[in-house]
């Protein structure tokens, strides 16, 4: 048994606490022969939050293409890559685990799109943000565990694996200040999500997000950098051989700049993208065979491996070889690999996201999710599901009811989102 030097507790040789494995609502275990972190994915991956992510929109929506990722598959992707990279550091791996498969089930119909457009329509409630979604499902809303007195605790899960799933530990306006003196506007959880929030950050210091979330967090970033570039050179279109060019590279880095700006300098990020272009294991073109599909495989293998094992010996470097978890380190990024993460993700975003944000179809899942909204609002005990009709009739005032119409929307897939919208919208603008 090893003994957790922040508070003396002995938890099976993991390095985590008592308070570490604590549930908001206590329960016995069900049967013996599995940990309590064990028990909190198992009840990730069998949560109907988790399986509507099948259908959600990653870059491309489902059923573009029978290659695209959908949220599910990203997610399942994202839990291997840091399951990995937190067992080498010392995080109890299904704890990360299970930070990785929730970390979108807060996402809304149509991805980041619709993202923006609930947050529009939420401007009066607090606004709309997938992460404090997420914390909101796994607290509150997946119907799984109930206090006798009938209040939802959501999937119940262990203080060190909700904390693993909160990527933004602080409420609207009160996070980091960036390299512009503005505030982040990324957030992490409601203001009516308060009472679960300070349960599962007691101890932690404030604003400072713990090891494996940290861990979390790399692996959503590696996974989506390289497999958006994987996605967009199958689906023809990036041209991996053209981006050698001036101009692609004058592209590419001004739309890094334009929506991520990481803090490395244009020349850096340059850089970046001439090394990744002459790795060996960079592919110069696709034609859609078998062997450049293997190829292609072989190149996200390879950068995903590059940047982990970066990351993983960067931080053993600061921190040395013991276990890690919890608040004992922070993973350490080289900024070399910073770039070139920052690189790939622009690569998608110059020539898959940045031109579509113009198209159609993008006004038009706006529109279906503010309809939707207005609709629902107006005749909510017809329209809600049961779930979400006990929680509207419970709610205080007006504000209180909105945010219920919202988690009813947030909760559908891209294709239920338009079928409700068929049904319950009679004009379209």
């Amino acid at each position: 048994m090893s003994v957790n030097a922040r508070s003396g507790a002995e938890v099976g040789g993991a390095g985590y606490s008592d308070a570490d494995a604590q549930r908001w609502f206590s329960e016995p275990p069900k049967r013996s022969g599995r940990t309590p972190f064990e028990r909190d994915r198992a009840r990730v991956v069998h949560s109907s939050a988790l399986r509507r992510l099948g259908a959600k929109t990653q870059v491309l929506g489902p059923g573009s293409d029978d290659f695209v990722r959908t949220r599910l598959t990203h997610s399942l992707e994202v839990a291997q890559i840091g399951r990995e990279l937190g067992k080498s550091l010392g995080c109890d791996p299904d704890v990360v685990d299970t930070a990785c498969l929730s970390h979108d089930l807060g996402h809304p119909p149509f991805g980041h799109n619709g993202e923006n457009a609930l947050d529009l329509v939420a401007i009066d409630v607090g606004g709309f943000e997938g992460n404090a979604q997420t914390l909101r499902i796994l607290t509150r809303l997946e119907p799984k565990t109930f206090t006798p007195e009938g209040v939802a605790r959501g999937l119940n899960l262990t203080r060190a694996s909700l904390d693993a799933t909160t990527k933004y530990p602080w409420f609207t306006g009160e996070g980091p200040v960036g390299s512009d003196d503005r505030v982040t506007a990324k957030f992490g959880v409601y203001a009516d999500d308060a009472e679960a929030f300070r349960w599962l950050r007691e101890g932690a210091p404030s604003g400072v997000r713990c090891l494996e979330a940290q861990v979390m967090d790399l692996a959503d970033d590696v996974s989506y950098s390289v497999h958006d570039v994987e996605d967009a050179i199958v689906l023809g279109r990036v041209d991996p051989g053209a981006l050698g060019t001036d101009a692609a590279q004058e592209k590419v880095v001004n739309q890094v700049r334009d929506w991520y700006d990481p803090d490395v300098s244009d020349d850096a990020l340059a850089d970046a993208l001439d090394r990744l272009i002459r790795l060996p294991c960079w592919v110069s073109g696709h034609d859609g065979a078998r062997p450049a599909l293997a190829a292609l495989k072989d190149m996200t293998s390879q950068l995903i491996g590059r940047f982990c094992d970066a990351a993983g010996q960067a931080t053993r470097g600061e921190y040395g070889t013991g276990r890690l978890v919890r608040f004992d380190a922070s993973v350490v990024v080289p900024l070399d690999v910073v770039a070139e993460i920052a690189m790939l993700k622009g690569i998608a975003a110059a020539y898959v996201m940045a031109p579509r944000e113009d198209e159609p179809v993008y006004h038009r899942q706006r529109v279906v999710l503010v309809d939707l909204v207005e609709a629902i609002y107006a005749s909510a005990e017809a329209a809600l599901e049961p779930t979400f009709l006990e929680d509207w009739r419970r709610a205080a005032d007006d504000g209180a009811r909105l945010r219920v119409v919202i988690d009813q929307v947030a909760s559908l897939t891209d294709l239920s989102a338009y079928a409700w919208h068929a049904r319950l919208c009679r004009t379209s603008r």
